[in-house]
């Protein structure tokens, strides 16, 4: 109970200034809570763009293509490193550590720019999707760290049972069947799976806090058990 609360103290506060080898939660959702990923082209197209902008280089459109794998160029120097993700129908939560000063605030513009770019020309609108600039939480220790990656796969959750924090999950079992056929987080690179998504992240450069499979399963069961006790 006690680490329970200190996290979500932590979660209330705000750092503004991003700075490089710290950790941060990045978050952004759609205008008005409006959905911005409607079918796996979507999804898909986001998570290729989370590679592709991660480079020093301009975003060229032409990469991401559908005759080309956008993740079989070769980058440039990578100017974050990604430790997590997870893409839901109207946010993204990431989990992530600059390169270079000013590395984050690059990257989101980028991200943002091309999906903005995409999704309006498939749905043929105008105009912005997203609420605003970036939202940013600073990961300072090691306890708030560690939670975030159990926080961002687990959203998931929400889609099956809204209230599971609230009240408690009513079926451990089919949420961690669940998670493990939603594609769109790095979940199942925890996980062991091996698909080309693989590529976005780059754990080396966050705490080994989960060296395998079972012990990234074990603190996601333990959270995913916490309101049920």
């Amino acid at each position: 109970m006690q680490v329970f609360s200190y996290i979500i103290c932590l979660m209330s506060i705000r750092k503004v200034n991003l700075v490089s080898d710290e950790y941060y939660h990045i978050y952004n959702r759609g205008n008005s809570k409006q959905k911005n990923f409607h079918d796996n082209e979507d999804y898909f197209h986001f998570m290729a763009i989370l590679f592709a902008c991660n480079s020093t280089s301009n975003f060229r459109a032409g990469i991401l293509a559908k005759d080309e794998s956008p993740y079989d160029f070769e980058r440039e120097k990578r100017i974050v490193s990604i430790g997590a993700y997870c893409i839901m129908p109207n946010h993204f939560h990431i989990l992530i550590t600059q390169k270079e000063e000013g590395g984050i605030s690059k990257f989101m513009q980028k991200v943002a720019t091309a999906y903005v770019m995409y999704y309006n020309k498939k749905y043929n609108r105008t105009g912005g999707l997203f609420e605003g600039k970036f939202k940013s939480e600073h990961s300072s220790n090691d306890i708030y760290l560690r939670y975030l990656f159990s926080y961002i796969h687990l959203n998931p959750v929400k889609l099956i049972q809204k209230d599971w924090k609230e009240n408690g999950i009513k079926n451990k079992k089919y949420a961690l069947e669940y998670l493990e056929k939603y594609k769109y987080s790095s979940y199942l690179d925890y996980l062991g799976i091996k698909r080309i998504q693989n590529k976005i992240l780059n754990i080396e450069d966050f705490p080994e806090y989960f060296p395998g499979k079972k012990s990234f399963q074990k603190e996601i069961f333990e959270w995913l058990s916490y309101n049920n006790d």
